[in-house]
C-alpha cells in the first residue's frame, strides 16, 4: 500500500477539456468543469487528467475509448480494487457515458462500475489496522464515497438492461447482482 501524501494540490491541466472541433458537446460531460479535478488525487497524483480521459472515451473512436478507459481505471480502481480519492467524483460521468450509444466500450465501463461497487480494500485494511483511520487521507472514506456514488445511480440499471446489447446486459447483470438489486 502506498502512503499519504503530503503534497499540495497540482497545477496540472490537460491540454483540452473540450470535445474536438465541430462536435457538439453532449450534456453528459457538460459538469465535469465543475469538479475541482486539481485538488483532488487519483493513483497517479493529480486528478487534472481526468476529463481528458473522459472525453477520449466520449468522443475517440473505439481504440481511442479503450486505452482512455484503460488508463482512468489505473487512475480510479487500480488493480480492479483500490480507489482513490477520485473515484466518486467520477462515478457519475462513467454512468452517462455508459449510456450514450456512441461510446463505444460502454461494456467495460459497466465493469469498471461494478469493480468500484465491489471495492474493500481500503475499509477491510482499516478493520485490522484502525489507525488507517487516523490519516489525514482517509482512504477508507474515498472508498466508501466512491461505493455510494455508485449505488446513487442504480436507478439506471433498468435502462440499461434493456439496450438490446448482450455485453452491456450481462455487465448491467453483473453490476445489479453486485448493488444488490
Amino acid at each position: 500500500m502506498r502512503s499519504a501524501s503530503t503534497e499540495q494540490p497540482c497545477t496540472e491541466r490537460p491540454d483540452s477539456d473540450l470535445p474536438p472541433a465541430g462536435a457538439a458537446r453532449p450534456s453528459p460531460l457538460v459538469a465535469v468543469g465543475q469538479v475541482p479535478w486539481g485538488r483532488i488525487k487519483d493513483s497517479t497524483g493529480c486528478a487534472a487528467a481526468i476529463p481528458l480521459l473522459l472525453n477520449g472515451i466520449a468522443w475517440g473512436d473505439a481504440d481511442t475509448a479503450r486505452a482512455a478507459l484503460a488508463d482512468l481505471r489505473e487512475r480510479i480502481c487500480q488493480y480492479g480494487f483500490v480507489v482513490e480519492q477520485a473515484t466518486a467524483a467520477t462515478v457519475p460521468f462513467l454512468w452517462e457515458l455508459a449510456q450514450l450509444p456512441k461510446v463505444t466500450c460502454r461494456a467495460q465501463i459497466i465493469q469498471l462500475l461494478k469493480s468500484i461497487a465491489d471495492a474493500r480494500q481500503w475499509e477491510n485494511t482499516a478493520a485490522v489496522y484502525p489507525k488507517l483511520l487516523n490519516h489525514r487521507e482517509n482512504h477508507v472514506v474515498w472508498e466508501r464515497a466512491a461505493r455510494q456514488a455508485v449505488r446513487a445511480r442504480r436507478g439506471d440499471l433498468p435502462r440499461l438492461l434493456a439496450d438490446g446489447d448482450s455485453e452491456i446486459e450481462r455487465a448491467t447483470t453483473e453490476l445489479a447482482r453486485s448493488l444488490g438489486d
